[in-house]
């Protein structure tokens, strides 16, 4: 029987680590700020500080971004609309080598919900 993509999505999360928006809010101006949205996403809106890497390509450009390149060791944390994009992206993260990478839970629309600042 074929998986669904929330299938993958749940099992990612079993081997990640997700925080809430007060966690990442302690995390934002010290840690890098991925967003793997698509860019007109992230046109929209974003996390303060957030880089943009489409899901799509983060495993071809993460390693030669300057911003990730040797930041194997460093915390980073990854965001998408809902969460779901960004659980997948931290475990392929991981598979890649960042140790410190975690996922907002409930992405986006979580922090923004929460009244966490959004940049335009």
């Amino acid at each position: 029987m074929p998986v669904t993509a929330m299938d993958l999505v749940a099992a990612a999360k079993q081997q990640i680590r997700e925080v809430s928006p007060e966690e990442a809010s302690a995390l934002v101006g010290k840690a890098r700020v991925l967003d793997v949205r698509e860019p007109a996403e992230f046109t929209a809106g974003k996390l303060p500080g957030a880089i943009n890497i489409p899901r799509g390509v983060l495993e071809f450009q993460t390693g030669s971004h300057p911003a990730f390149a040797s930041a194997q060791n460093e915390e980073i944390l990854v965001y998408c609309l809902s969460g779901g994009r960004s659980a997948l992206a931290v475990e392929t993260l991981q598979k890649l080598g960042y140790t410190q990478a975690v996922s907002l839970a409930g992405g986006f629309k979580a922090w923004s919900e929460a009244g966490r600042p959004v940049e335009a």
